[in-house]
């Protein structure tokens, strides 16, 4: 069941953000993907006809019975925290959230229909209130985006994939939509941690636990900044094996590495795109229809050329220096090409009017 948030407001002052479009804080890789996939004529419809084979009213009834639903009479705390979440980021539906046993701390956000969230009790038992406002934050912002359909696609597939694997041919080809789906929804976990950041409005909350993700509850013994510079060694540490492996590393996982999700998260926070949201200036839903896909590919075009510039990793800069050698190439072949044809250009006219010129001569010769 779901409930309207309207009526509830934050437990302390955060700013509010009527209206908000999921593109003001989606990744541009991820959100170029889902504004060409919602562009598709009846892709929704299409997808939603899949439910029939989906396991979405297994897993419902599977949460409902063997789980705890969030609510004023369970995890009162997590249902205001949830209620707050959809207040800030004007979801008009509450979605129903569910507290599952399980010792390792995760959170996800599924729903072909209307979305459903899941977290597990190892993580409410590590993170404190504000560190668990940015999770919850986080799925709400998967909620608002749209991702519950992909991400439960992907969980079906995934499992499809386990029960076909001694089929050749099918295996290879679900594996290849597994993959390029994966790929996808670690974009969007970039962008959910975005979403988490606009909830909590507290920088160093989301900091907080993604460290305790990575390391357990053993607070007093880490340190924000050693842990971003862990990811900073971790870009450009190594030769080209390396960075292979950290692909091949990659490859599997549903979420990206919480130091490239710490590092990501607060590069974004320093950013003039988090501070004009902050200062309510962000799209809106009611502007989502007149999205262009171009601009949207321009601008993950541009995202992915800007970071193949900066990044520090070994492969990514070469990739870099070879597109910059190819560029300087082409344009000092390009320059030697213009001054030769010019300089024949100029010869053959210059020949052509000697001829001319003769020509008169001879012929003036003659008459005369």
């Amino acid at each position: 069941m779901t409930e309207n948030h309207q009526g509830n407001v934050p437990s302390r002052q955060r700013k509010r953000f009527p209206g908000i479009s999921s593109r003001a804080y989606e990744h541009p890789a991820d959100r170029s993907a889902l504004v060409a996939l919602r562009k598709l004529s009846g892709f929704d419809t299409a997808f939603k006809a899949l439910s029939g084979l989906l396991p979405e009213r297994s897993l419902r009834l599977l949460f409902l019975s063997d789980s705890v639903r969030v609510s004023d009479a369970q995890f009162s705390q997590l249902n205001d925290m949830l209620r707050d979440a959809c207040y800030i980021l004007d979801l008009e539906k509450v979605p129903s959230m569910y507290v599952t046993q399980d010792p390792k701390p995760n959170a996800m956000c599924i729903g072909m229909d209307e979305p459903i969230i899941v977290v597990t009790t190892g993580l409410v038992e590590l993170l404190d209130e504000e560190e668990m406002r940015a999770v919850v934050g986080h799925e709400v912002g998967h909620a608002l985006s749209g991702h519950a359909v992909y991400r439960t696609i992907l969980l079906f597939l995934t499992n499809l994939a386990l029960k076909i694997a001694w089929v050749p041919l099918g295996t290879v080809a679900i594996t290849a939509i597994v993959t390029a789906l994966r790929e996808w929804f670690r974009k969007s976990e970039l962008s959910a941690d975005r979403a988490g950041l606009l909830v909590g409005q507290d920088v160093q909350a989301s900091m907080r636990g993604l460290m305790k993700i990575a390391g357990g509850n053993h607070l007093h013994e880490m340190n924000v900044d050693a842990f971003l510079a862990q990811a900073d060694e971790y870009e450009k540490a190594g030769d080209l094996r390396d960075s292979v492996l950290k692909i091949l590393n990659v490859l599997p996982r549903s979420h990206p590495f919480t130091t490239v999700r710490a590092a990501e998260l607060k590069k974004w926070s320093e950013s003039r795109d988090h501070q004009r949201i902050m200062d309510g200036h962000y799209p809106r839903r009611s502007e989502d229809k007149d999205t262009s896909v171009t601009d949207a590919f321009r601008e993950s075009a541009g995202h992915y050329a800007d970071t193949v510039r900066t990044s520090k990793d070994p492969l990514m800069k070469l990739v870099g220096d070879i597109a910059g050698g190819a560029g300087d190439l082409a344009g000092d072949l390009g320059g030697r090409l213009r001054s030769r044809f010019a300089g024949q250009g100029n010869g053959q006219a210059g020949g052509q009017g000697a001829k001319e010129a003769d020509g008169k001569t001879g012929d003036g010769q003659s008459e005369g």
